[in-house]
């Protein structure tokens, strides 16, 4: 007796088909697993036995095999338990083979029957749309996660029994109906508005800058400053998300296990804070089978980095390639994954090891060779990459006392979406959303300037010793800048703003 049964898995954040197969023949009692099953695949055959007896159903005493096609693919996680089980009551007779061939299945078993949530729903359901399938059957908590994806159905089903009766005609499922998907134009997570930060009007402006093209920002200063205040709230003014980077966002978590509960849709930027003594792996992604690191949790949102030489070189150095590319490959003997990883990288640094260099207050006690130490441990080809440096002094009382508030983060906001919206228009034939993703061929139409800029930018690139990645990163910060205007060529005052935005390559901080 031979059964089929259709589930997925996932290679990184994608999914593919998986064939359960199921052969029952003569002999003594065996239950085997092939088609390279790791850990708790290899476990699902105790879980199935026990799921399929207590929900009252007879488990056949024979030879049992599973080989889970393509059988070259390595599988993991519990997922297969409800196709495993279905396909032995299908091969028994129990359930009729051509209703179970019109759905895939995905569920891990609970030893009374009961069907648990599994994490990696969303790209399957992605994927599903395009198998030869009528519906997808789901655990009931990973129902609306499923049920996002137009084109494919969706049936929420609780224990081993539900999907039975269903499939034998003796139980009517409606299709779950998506949840509403609303997008939340705000942004931020716990309220954090710009308008409780009091002073640092000339930071606020370079984080609107930023946030305007999506360039990345590194922000210097002594302890206190408000650097980290600052970060948290930079979600809160970038664009609301569109459903599609809310789609790609949520797959990522979704195949991490990271969805909030009883949230389907990843609706916020996230906002990433990784602690500086993570290991390469937790911040690029890797391991033996390659997941998704912080740079991929932070697709689409912002990656802070606080005290960013803290962090490990190594480790810093490996942001190379997201940060240029936007994506990250994994390489192992075995695979090569590559993760999505487009993000907004937003750092903090004091200005020395003590923290007080230049601190008008404060007394700095570090000695030459200390300050050269602390500053070697940023790269040159790392700062090049970061297209802001900014400087964060020490809040002023006058600042602190004054009653008045700011900005908020919704007026600056407005601001910044309207400079996207002009962005958009501009790169969409090139498929880029914001300045930062334009490249040289980009730069050279879209930030054409006068001769009196190009005088200024020549100056100041000889003066400074500018590389080729610093050049480029002035003109497009400025094309931001000139946007947030409304202009539509870069001015000389846009293109000074953009100039005093390189703190670093004027050794100021």
């Amino acid at each position: 007796m031979l059964a089929k049964i259709l589930s997925g898995a996932l290679i990184g954040v994608e999914a593919y088909p998986v064939e359960v197969e199921v052969d029952i023949a003569q002999g003594l009692p065996q239950f085997s697993t092939v088609g390279l099953p790791e850990g708790a695949v290899k476990e699902s055959k105790d879980r199935v036995k026990s799921a399929i007896k207590n929900s009252g159903y007879e488990f056949p005493p024979r030879r049992i095999t599973i080989n889970l096609a393509p059988a070259d693919i390595r599988k993991d996680g519990a997922a297969f338990d409800l196709p495993m089980a279905l396909g032995l009551l299908t091969a028994t007779g129990v359930v009729p083979a051509q209703e179970a061939a019109r759905y895939a299945l995905m569920g891990e078993l609970s030893l009374d029957g009961r069907i648990k949530p599994v994490r990696g729903v969303l790209p399957v359901a992605v994927a599903a749309r395009n198998w030869p399938i009528e519906g997808l059957i789901l655990p009931e908590e990973n129902a609306p996660e499923g049920s996002i994806v137009e084109g494919v159905s969706v049936y929420a089903v609780r224990d081993l029994g539900d999907v039975v009766d269903f499939l034998n005609g003796a139980r009517r499922l409606a299709p779950s109906a998506p949840p509403p998907s609303i997008i939340d134009a705000n942004g931020s997570d716990g309220g954090d508005d710009f308008s409780e930060v009091r002073g640092q009007e000339h930071v606020k402006r370079a984080l609107e800058v930023a946030a305007a093209g999506g360039h990345n920002i590194l922000m210097a200063g002594p302890p206190g400053s408000g650097k980290t205040m600052l970060a948290r709230r930079i979600p809160g003014i970038l664009p609301a998300m569109s459903f599609a980077e809310a789609l790609e966002t949520t797959k990522i978590h979704s195949v991490m296990g990271l969805l909030p509960e009883r949230q389907a849709l990843i609706t916020r930027r996230s906002f990433r804070h990784p602690h500086h003594t993570i290991s390469d792996a937790g911040l690029i992604g890797g391991g033996t089978y390659p997941r998704p690191g912080e740079v991929s949790l932070a697709h689409n949102g912002v990656l802070f980095l606080d005290e960013l030489p803290e962090f490990k070189k190594n480790v810093l150095e490996m942001l190379r390639q997201p940060l240029e590319d936007g994506q990250v490959t994994i390489a192992r003997a075995s695979t090569s994954l590559t993760f999505p990883a487009s993000f907004m990288l937003v750092a903090s640094m004091n200005p020395c090891p003590c923290g007080f260099l230049g601190d008008p207050q404060h007394e700095c006690t570090c000695t030459p060779p200390m300050l050269q130490r602390y500053k070697s441990r940023l790269s040159g080809p790392l700062l090049d990459r970061i297209d802001l440096h900014i400087e964060v002094p020490r809040v002023l009382h006058r600042d602190l006392s004054d009653p008045r508030d700011g900005e908020s983060s919704g007026t600056v906001r407005s601001r910044v979406e309207a400079a996207r919206t002009l962005q958009r228009e501009r790169l969409a034939p090139f498929g880029i959303h914001c300045n930062a993703g334009m490249q040289s061929r980009h730069i050279r139409k879209f930030c054409r300037l006068d001769e009196r800029g190009q005088t200024l930018l020549e100056t100041v690139t000889d003066r400074l010793g500018l590389s080729a990645r610093s050049y480029t990163r002035i003109l497009k910060v400025a094309r931001t800048i000139a946007d947030l205007a409304g202009a539509e060529t870069i001015g000389q005052a846009h293109l000074a703003e953009a100039i005093q935005y390189r703190g670093l390559d004027r050794k100021t901080i």
